[in-house]
């Protein structure tokens, strides 16, 4: 989504940055996990197919992908890459084009040990303070930590499918949620980012 492309939004504990060219090897070596492939029901690509998926995901004006950074290493960073920093990524689809406030949410820490730090909370928290009412997400039935999680979101299981073997849960964002996705996300601090950097940084 070329609306996000000069954003930067920087949390306690991670940093969403735009997915660019950079990204994608580490995300291509990422995606070649079995375990991963399982947990986000996705195919192998070559490294071809993955910097078309990056472009493509790019410019697409109903998706919104951010990469995910571990921003205590990010933060340290004075010449190590952006790549050296990934921890995954989470991305906003526009699914219903009778209704703009939908959006399905995925995240996926890949990196091992990035995982269990609530890192996969806070970037889903942070992109969910976008602005839409209406959130979806569709995780494997076997998926415990991300089961676990949407709950502790206050999303609410509305599906099973045992064809696809995944569970969708929906939230709605009330009065009540947005005060309380408010307070979550009030440390959040947008940046400008340009060519791989933040300016100023």
């Amino acid at each position: 989504m070329r609306s996000n492309e000069n954003t930067l939004l920087l949390g306690k504990k991670v940093v969403l940055v735009p997915y660019t060219a950079e990204h994608v090897p580490r995300y291509h070596e990422w995606m070649k996990s079995e375990e991963l492939q399982r947990l986000t029901a996705s195919e192998p690509l070559t490294l071809e197919q993955e910097y078309s998926m990056q472009r493509s995901w790019r410019e697409d004006a109903a998706k919104c992908t951010f990469i995910v950074l571990d921003a205590e290493k990010w933060q340290a960073q004075l010449s190590t890459t952006e790549e050296s920093c990934m921890a995954g990524d989470v991305n906003l689809f526009l699914t219903d084009l009778g209704d703009p406030s939908l959006g399905e949410i995925e995240v996926m820490i890949a990196e091992p040990s990035c995982r269990g730090k609530g890192f996969g909370t806070e970037a889903v928290l942070m992109m969910m303070s976008y602005g839409l009412t209406k959130f979806e997400a569709k995780i494997g039935q076997g998926n415990e930590p991300s089961i676990r999680m949407f709950r502790k979101l206050h999303f609410e299981q509305v599906a099973v499918s045992s064809v696809f073997q995944e569970v969708t849960f929906r939230l709605t964002v009330n009065e009540h949620e947005r005060q309380w996705l408010l307070e979550q996300t009030s440390h959040v601090e947008e940046k400008c980012y340009r060519d791989g950097s933040l300016e100023s940084h």
